[in-house]
């Protein structure tokens, strides 16, 4: 029996569609909390007398939150089953978005971040166990791809949001808004969501436990390759979420509602190569299409520092932005599909504990390079972007031999 099968009980077919409704929503809250003051972040530096550097800190903070809440909300999980854990992460993600409208000065806005994604990060975590608590092989990269569908519109509307609210608020206004966003899930999760990890299939055992879990997969090989391609991939993403607010305003001329624009854009891009690896799924193998994301990705890359390097201008940047973001639209589900469809059920939060943090640390660490090397030029978030889709590539060519013979 499959694990699809043996989920039927849990889940009744009828509100599969509702429950994958909401699990896309829920994986929204980061883009969500990233992507929706974006357009703000000039503000923000300017309101706060900082500098670039110090705001972009905001974006690291909420990344290594997420990190930890994740390595907590994960085995914590396996162990406690997924709703319990899930509607305190929203609950608290609700509160911690509302403090952050009313920070004083950007350390403690930092500091706030930080425990917005901490709490926002259990969510994250969950929505990954519970599809492997729900599917098993291929049926895993369609529904991350139907996911990728409901959550991928976040990076589309929220920096268009963000900046329609900024023609009648302030930044401030906009961490309300996400604070009213994070009651709208935690009411769904309290009525559509129901427990997919029965009590006889939970783990048990304390932090030695969650250690070994860990260490072993740690030591598993696959699923390494898989998490440090995502990890690399996912860290280029965040030196472009981090950097095209400075790059394509300042530098390039755009206004706010422009870079909404472009950014919803480049987010299309990535929908709907999703859609399209999802539905190749199973008749390409898996590794193959992260390959093909991967070699687009890299071209991508060559068009954005060919356009810096030589003043092709706005239009040649975003070219190579959108290119790069259809090939994420491959590696992200790919990557993600391929890491948990090894892993039992029991384990699943662990593993998508480990997977999550290995991305948004490394998202976390490439955020802050951006603007360390000046903000005046697109050309260090052209070089930090290539240089980790290169390592992405590289990390899953050797680790998974048999994709390139």
């Amino acid at each position: 029996m499959s694990v699809a099968e043996a989920a039927q009980p849990i889940v009744k077919p009828s509100r599969r569609g509702l429950l994958l409704f909401i699990l896309g929503a829920l994986s929204a809250i980061g883009p969500l909390s990233i992507d929706m003051y974006l357009p703000a972040l000039p503000a923000i530096t300017e309101e706060m007398l900082s500098v670039p550097a110090q705001v972009q800190l905001t974006l690291t903070a909420c990344l290594i939150g997420v990190s930890a809440g994740q390595i907590v909300a994960g085995p914590l999980s396996d162990v406690r089953g997924r709703r319990v854990p899930l509607i305190v992460g929203v609950a608290g993600f609700m509160v911690s978005s509302l403090l952050c409208a009313f920070a004083p000065s950007v350390p403690v806005l930092i500091a706030l971040r930080l425990l917005q994604g901490m709490l926002g990060g259990a969510a994250l975590v969950i929505v990954r166990a519970v599809v492997r608590d729900l599917y098993d092989g291929p049926a895993i990269a369609r529904i991350f791809a139907s996911l990728m569908l409901v959550s991928g519109l976040a990076p589309i509307l929220a920096p268009i949001a963000g900046a329609q609210l900024l023609a009648f608020t302030s930044w401030r206004g906009v961490f309300v808004a996400l604070s009213l966003m994070g009651l709208a899930l935690m009411l769904a999760v309290l009525t559509g969501v129901r427990e997919t990890l029965p009590a006889d299939q939970r783990e048990s055992g304390g932090l030695r436990h969650t250690g070994r879990s860990f260490w072993r997969l740690l030591r598993d090989r696959p699923f390494m390759s898989c998490a440090l391609t995502a990890g690399f991939a996912f860290g280029a993403m965040f030196a472009y979420i981090s950097g095209s607010p400075f790059v394509l305003q300042e530098v390039y001329g755009a206004s706010p509602q422009q870079y909404s624009l472009i950014f919803g854009l480049n987010a299309l891009g990535l929908i709907v190569m999703s859609q399209v690896g999802g539905r190749l799924a199973g008749r390409v193998p898996q590794p193959r299409l992260v390959m093909i994301g991967l070699m687009i990705a890299l071209a991508g890359a060559a068009l954005l520092l060919l356009a810096v390097s030589t003043g092709l201008g706005l239009g040649g940047v975003v070219a190579g932005l959108f290119v790069l973001m259809c090939g994420q639209g491959l590696i992200l589900p790919g990557t993600g599909a391929l890491a948990l469809a090894g892993q039992p059920p029991q384990v699943a939060g662990a593993a998508s504990a480990l997977l999550g943090v290995l991305q948004f640390a490394l998202g976390a660490l490439a955020a802050p390079f951006v603007g360390l090397f000046g903000s005046g030029t697109a050309l260090p978030m052209a070089v930090v972007m290539t240089i980790l889709f290169a390592c992405s590539a590289v990390t899953f060519s050797v680790m998974n031999r048999t994709v390139v013979r």
